[in-house]
């Protein structure tokens, strides 16, 4: 019976996680309701590695603290009940009918190796926890490569349909697809860098269920880590009567892989309070209630391994912070392009867990992961691409579902004046300056209210040479945003003859073009 419920519950948290993840796009206003970061303000390792790394408290992960109680009370509830991703891997592992004949791995201590990695790292100001974290892994795997790929293969398989031109099929294809974008399509196909390899991992860590079940749980989550911990001592425990007659039965069933079978030697941390193996037990041995005593292995990592993990964390701190980007401002990078509203990028890198909700909201599709151009450290942090898509002037959603605070919510008017860059003019590409040929583009699309390129009149030559008049563009170093609008409407291919780059940008007073 308690097997039942946790199925459904379960089933109704990934419900809900699928659903408020399909709400965290734009619906045509300038205002999310229900975004996805709600999972994200309840994942108590978010939460602390943020306080660390930002050196400042976080006042949305109220739900975070919740979870906390909720594990110090009842165990590893979240992880055997809530957590969406361990609902996947259950699913996935579900597929695996027989017992392996292989031994299990027993390789528990790995995650707690690296929570304790994570956790040094941003003791030392360097958040890395969102790489691993396994809410903000799904909601980026999901958001830059899961659901691209079912967007496109949904309007392929349609467009498939209409193309037979069979009218009854056609009708009922029409039909049925002009439900779907009602209901969850996009409006238009998101296409991400790098979404191949994010789909990649995210398969790969789901297929390891079929090595051994619920592998990312046991093995590998950082989450599934401290949860453990602050579950060793919780109110409610797990105990075994005598008239246990070590069948085993509980052993297959145990989603955490934590011994039940050997009583006194189990690992409560592992527990994920499933309760498979109180509905299992054919000798109705297992029990769970409040404030019973028993006894459990405890968790052991050796002094080699915490110390070997602590030095890991010192090493990496410094290795990945020796790159160029951090010599001096745009030195690596002109092109790194953040989000408006983002902080100065030292704080901004303290913050950012990578959980891609800003590029999945991001309405023209223009905030693209960051592969090296930020360093390791950076890796996928949201990049402006203007060539892809360029920053709407009146949009501030990225900022709405931001979870950590590394992109500030602004507002409307405010965000208007928010300069994420600076536009330059390649002369030897633009059509007015070097081919006499007339070209307003940039001018007509630049959405300041006083536009930020102006235009003065030249008399230029052509090839016969005729005297042409021509209006050729300039910018406006006090006006422009850095949107990337010019950029991205530019008609010249390849590389535009109007781009953007970070210079001047308001997060920074050393980016600047010119010295105030």
């Amino acid at each position: 019976m308690i097997r039942k419920i946790r199925i459904v519950t379960q089933g109704l948290f990934l419900l809900t996680f699928l659903w408020l993840f399909l709400q965290t796009e734009s619906k045509g206003a300038d205002e999310l309701g229900y975004p996805v970061k709600i999972f994200l303000d309840a994942d108590p390792l978010i939460f602390i590695t943020t306080i660390l790394s930002s050196r400042e408290w976080q006042q949305t992960f109220f739900l975070a603290i919740l979870v906390i109680i909720a594990t110090i009370v009842l165990g590893r509830v979240f992880c055997g009940w809530v957590c969406p991703m361990g609902t996947l891997n259950n699913m996935v592992g579900a597929l695996q009918k027989k017992r392996s004949s292989r031994a299990p791995l027993n390789w528990h201590w790995l995650k707690y190796c690296i929570l304790i990695f994570l956790i040094t790292l941003s003791l030392f100001s360097l958040q890395f926890t969102g790489i691993l974290d396994p809410i903000s892994l799904l909601i980026r795997s999901f958001s830059l490569s899961v659901y691209p790929l079912i967007v496109y293969a949904t309007k392929a398989t349609f467009d498939l349909f209409y193309n037979l031109n069979i009218p009854f099929l056609v009708n009922i294809s029409e039909f049925i697809y002009t439900l779907f974008k009602k209901i969850w399509l996009p409006f238009q196909q998101p296409f991400f860098l790098q979404s191949v390899f994010l789909g990649l991992l995210f398969f790969i860590i789901l297929g390891l269920n079929l090595l051994e079940k619920r592998f990312w749980c046991k093995y590998l989550c950082p989450l599934g880590a401290l949860l453990g911990l602050l579950s060793r001592f919780a109110f409610l425990q797990r105990s075994v009567s005598e008239g246990c007659n070590s069948c085993g039965a509980c052993d297959f069933a145990c989603q955490g892989g934590a011994s039940p079978d050997q009583k006194e030697k189990w690992h409560n941390t592992e527990c994920m309070a499933c309760m498979n193996c109180d509905d299992l037990c054919p000798q109705n041995a297992v029990g769970f209630g409040f404030f019973k005593k028993t006894q459990t292995a405890s968790v052991d990592l050796g002094k080699r391994r915490i110390i070997g993990t602590i030095l890991s964390g010192l090493i990496a701190v410094p290795l990945m912070r020796i790159t160029a980007i951090n010599k001096q401002a745009g030195a690596a990078e002109p092109k790194l392009i953040r989000p408006p509203g983002s902080l100065d990028e030292k704080q901004f890198l303290a913050r950012c867990v990578k959980c891609g909700e800003c590029m999945k909201v991001c309405i023209t599709n223009g905030l693209q992961p960051a592969f090296l151009e930020a360093g390791i450290e950076g890796i996928w942090s949201p990049v402006l691409i203007p060539r892809i898509g360029y920053c709407e002037y009146r949009c501030t959603l990225c900022g709405q579902v931001c979870p950590t605070g590394a992109i500030k919510k602004l507002e409307l008017p405010e965000k208007e004046k928010v300069r994420i860059g600076l536009a330059m003019i390649d002369k030897g590409r633009c059509l007015p300056y070097a081919h006499a040929t007339p070209c307003i583009v940039c001018q007509e699309v630049c959405p300041t209210p006083k536009k930020a390129i102006w235009l003065e009149k030249a008399k230029v030559m052509n090839r016969n040479e005729s005297v042409m008049t021509l209006n050729q563009p300039h910018v406006d170093l006090e006006l422009c945003i850095g949107c990337g609008l010019c950029e991205a409407k530019c008609p010249i291919l390849g590389q535009p003859a109007i781009y953007v780059t970070s210079i001047g940008e308001s997060r920074s007073k050393e980016n600047q073009l010119l010295l105030s």
